[in-house]
């Protein structure tokens, strides 16, 4: 049989992609360094060449998933034309659309450690892209704030905190409730005209 040699670049992707499907399939906790050699057919070497243990394969693969998602919502940004507020209502439709599949995944137990590492990961690199819509939003004078990346980050965790069902078991009541209130609450803290972000409620 022939050996096939693959670029170091070309390796280390399989092995953090192959590293995701067992994660979500075998749950994190379960999932062991031979699993990836046995399902990659790679010797003990090889895998750890790349990576010196579960843990840092696991930063791997949300930073490989994290980075995909925000590709796709630059991506989106550069495509589409508007004003602020069109845009982030663009931006939250579209990350609502190329939301991670992996999410229901991501629920069960034994993967609290790459949900969790995923979540912040992702809202961290979301939140510079609200920011510079919310910045051109306070240029068009549609926002008034001195901290947008602050806002950005402030909306985005709380927002996803609170309606996270991995993270807590929320009841049906405190989600609608919260979600009602969504809107109001970030027209105020960016000072914004009454009415601009309820889209949200859709």
């Amino acid at each position: 049989m022939t050996r096939v040699v693959k670029k170091p670049n070309e390796r280390k992707l399989e092995i953090i992609r192959a590293a995701r499907d067992l994660f979500l399939k075998k749950d994190y906790d379960k999932t062991t360094m031979q699993d990836f050699m046995n399902h990659l057919g790679i010797a003990k070497g090889t895998i750890y060449h790349y990576f010196k243990s579960k843990e840092e394969l696991l930063e791997a693969v949300v930073e490989d998933i994290s980075n995909q998602h925000l590709e796709k919502m630059q991506t989106l940004m550069q495509e589409f034309q508007g004003n602020s507020t069109q845009k982030i209502k663009a931006l939250v439709e579209g990350g609502r659309i190329h939301a991670p599949i992996v999410l229901e995944q991501l629920h069960e137990r034994g993967n609290e450690a790459l949900h969790t590492r995923l979540l912040v990961a992702t809202l961290m690199k979301q939140a510079p892209l609200y920011a510079e819509l919310i910045q051109q939003g306070c240029e068009e004078g549609a926002f008034q704030t001195q901290n947008p990346l602050e806002c950005a980050e402030f909306i985005l965790t709380s927002v996803q905190f609170l309606t996270d069902m991995g993270i807590h078991a929320w009841s049906q009541e405190d989600l609608n409730r919260r979600n009602q209130a969504f809107p109001l609450l970030i027209e105020q803290l960016l000072k914004a005209p009454p009415g601009s972000f309820q889209f949200l409620l859709s």
